[in-house]
């Protein structure tokens, strides 16, 4: 994809550890960066035109976030999930966002809550005919728009640094796979239990919610 090697063809001089842990980042949550690959300092350096220290720096932060696995000698590549990671992610997710959910529904304000969240569904349905990406990031926006509605900055923040993985799982499952927990309806009935103001409906169809979405990617 021609699109895809974007993201390393060098930055500008603001900010480069911040620009190159983006890029670096989109790289492996694309596959532009496969699973599996041994990254060589020279070469990434040479390709996002930053020293090496400043790249070290940003492939700290990616292994801290586990986009990144160390192996013999301390040597990073991209991290490979096989099954029981990804439905240990999505366990850790179904607490944070089922804690959400419950948070919203004890909230005074929980109809301006529901009215961005229907918004937020609204347009994973207008990215249905989109890209891949489009896709995925709408059907993330939607679930960080919940922890962010809570007004927990450490939750938001917890679940944030689930991002990578997450689109990491979506690659490893393949599309197919991948659309199919992107239904607009199944984020409906989320926004529809919170309205409800029930706290366990909406605990319970979240990790449902979840639980399906995991052994949807690892079948």
């Amino acid at each position: 994809m021609a699109g895809a090697t974007a993201p390393l063809l060098g930055l500008e001089k603001k900010s480069l550890r911040e620009q190159a842990l983006s890029a670096l980042r989109t790289a492996i949550t694309s596959g532009e960066l496969a699973p599996g690959r041994h990254l060589v300092e020279t070469e990434l350096s040479d390709m996002l035109q930053i020293s090496r220290g400043t790249l070290r720096e940003a492939l700290r932060q990616l292994e801290q976030e586990g986009l990144l696995s160390a192996g013999p000698r301390g040597r990073l590549s991209v991290r490979h999930l096989d099954a029981k990671e990804i439905r240990d992610i999505y366990s850790v997710r179904a607490a944070l966002e089922s804690l959400a959910a419950r948070t919203l529904c004890e909230l005074p304000d929980r109809q301006q809550v529901i009215t961005s969240l229907r918004a937020a569904v609204d347009t994973m349905a207008a990215a249905a005919e989109g890209s891949l990406e489009e896709r995925i990031e709408s059907d993330l926006e939607f679930h960080r728009t919940m922890c962010r509605l809570t007004g927990n900055e450490t939750l938001l923040h917890s679940w944030e640094s689930l991002e990578g993985s997450i689109r990491m799982s979506i690659m490893f499952a393949g599309l197919e796979k991948g659309v199919k927990n992107m239904s607009v309806e199944r984020h409906h009935d989320i926004v529809a239990a919170i309205e409800t103001g029930d706290a366990s409906l909406a605990r319970k169809t979240i990790i449902e919610h979840m639980d399906s979405a995991a052994a949807v990617l690892v079948a």
